[in-house]
């Protein structure tokens, strides 16, 4: 029951924010290093913190979600 658990939920959630952090944090990377968003100016440091804030922000909830949703 527990590996059965395993495997329908928490392997998508793995996959899902490994693979779509791979490329998040590879589209980031390249965001940064274009200039697009420059890091020393006040109002692009504020939309960086936004996105990665949003990130983890999805990946806590949606494991809360889970563990809600299992275990309470």
């Amino acid at each position: 029951m527990i590996l059965q658990t395993v495997f329908q939920t928490w392997l998508p959630f793995i996959y899902l924010y490994v693979v779509g952090g791979i490329f998040f944090f590879s589209g980031m990377y390249i965001i940064i290093k274009s200039g697009s968003l420059d890091p020393k100016k006040r109002k692009h440091k504020f939309w960086i913190k936004v996105l990665f804030g949003g990130y983890f922000f999805f990946l806590f909830l949606h494991a809360f979600l889970i563990i809600s949703a299992l275990y309470l």
